[in-house]
Formats: C-alpha cells, sequence, structure tokens
C-alpha cells in the first residue's frame, strides 16, 4: 500500500524537482552536520533525496519500500528491512543517522522510541542524528491531509523522545522548512540558497522543525 501511496503522491517530474531540491539543501545546509568522511544511515530514505546527495565516505539507506533500490546511486548501499531492527549494522558503527518525514508513519509511540533506541545501538558516541519533522503545532490543520500519517510529534515532543533515548540535544530549529515540497518553498536553487540563508523567512514559511540529537 505504501509503494502505492508514494507513486500516486509523486510523479516523475515532482521526483526530479525533489532530488534538484535536496541538492541544494543538502549542499548548503545539511553538509556542515556531516563530515565527508563519515559513515552515513539515511532511515526512511525513501527516493533517497538525502542519501544520494549528501558526501559521505560510506551511505546506507534503509527503507521498506523496495523502489528505494531504483533511486539509489551506486554508492548507496540499499537495505530494505524494517528500522526497528538494523540487523545488519553492529554496534557503535555509524557516524550521522539521519530522517526525514518518518517518524510520523509510524504506528504508535512505543515504535517511535524503538526505533530511535536501535539507532541509538548503532550510533558511535558522539554521533550525530538530525531529524527533519512536521511539527504538529504548526501543522495541525494540515497534518492528516496524508492518509499514512498515524502520529504527531512537535519540536518538543521529538526532543523528549531523543533524550530519554540516550541521546543529548545538540541544535533545535522548531521552523525549518515549510511543510511539504508541494508548498510554498521556492524551487528554484538560488532561491533555496537565499531561503537557507535567512532564518527569518523560516519563522514565516516554516513548518517543519528540525532537530539535532547526539549519542552521549
Amino acid at each position: 500500500m505504501e509503494t502505492r501511496l508514494y507513486r500516486e503522491r509523486f510523479d516523475a517530474d515532482e521526483v526530479a524537482k525533489k532530488d534538484r531540491l535536496w541538492k541544494v539543501l543538502c549542499a548548503d545546509f545539511f553538509q556542515k552536520f556531516v563530515p565527508e568522511d563519515s559513515t552515513v544511515l539515511d532511515i526512511g530514505a525513501g527516493y533517497c533525496e538525502f542519501i544520494n546527495n549528501i558526501k559521505a565516505r560510506q551511505k546506507y539507506a534503509v527503507d521498506l519500500n523496495e523502489d528505494a533500490r531504483r533511486f539509489a546511486r551506486p554508492e548507496v548501499e540499499v537495505f530494505v528491512c524494517s528500522a526497528h531492527r538494523l540487523d545488519f549494522l553492529s554496534d557503535n558503527s555509524i557516524d550521522i543517522a539521519f530522517m526525514s518525514n518518518f517518524l510520523e508513519h509510524l504506528k504508535s509511540k512505543e515504535e517511535v522510541l524503538q526505533v530511535l533506541q536501535e539507532v541509538h545501538r548503532v550510533c558511535k558516541i558522539g554521533g550525530g542524528i538530525p531529524i527533519l519533522q512536521p511539527n504538529i503545532r504548526y501543522v495541525y490543520q494540515q497534518y492528516w491531509d496524508f492518509f499514512d500519517h498515524h502520529i504527531p510529534l512537535s519540536d518538543k515532543s521529538l526532543t523528549e523522545a531523543l533524550v530519554v533515548t540516550g541521546f543529548e540535544i545538540d541544535k533545535i530549529y522548531p521552523k525549518f522548512l515549510p511543510y511539504t515540497t508541494k508548498s510554498r518553498l521556492p524551487q528554484y536553487d538560488f532561491l533555496v540558497k537565499l531561503y537557507l540563508k535567512i532564518p527569518l523567512a523560516w519563522q514565516v514559511m516554516g513548518k517543519q522543525a528540525l532537530v539535532v540529537g547526539k549519542k552521549l
């Protein structure tokens, strides 16, 4: 069902636009959280926009959707499995574990904690966990427009979940990006670059939180 939902939600042109958008987001913002010699895990990788465009020594992608294999670039190793059981990874082996628009698709808060606990296991001491997430405080009217949304989280509740699973909080941006790529985020490269340089614009248009944790 999820595979069909995503195929209905994003056509080929939208997938290409999302990839171009993430190329800018990675180069101009997210790369500062990701050392180029690091091992990176993208959880709920989807169309692999982040993991394809971020620079890293070793790249892993996890998704239940088989389509992730088609979109991943050759340097990305894809595992079609649940984020609750990252058995292909040993303890303390990942430098950065990234999630974007993933946790809201889980069925319960218990599952959210299970995923975070498993990420904690595979992360190295000092390893980072940037999470980009719709912030229910700012999208409560539109949040349920997506059939596969189950868990509403705010920057504050996400912060609590990270803390109770053993992470400390490095950065919190309650408002960062607009809710979806179908929203008002400017799509031209130079406008995206400009948006990223003006945090005041985030306060107007931002509906997604970015919380960056670090393994203690």
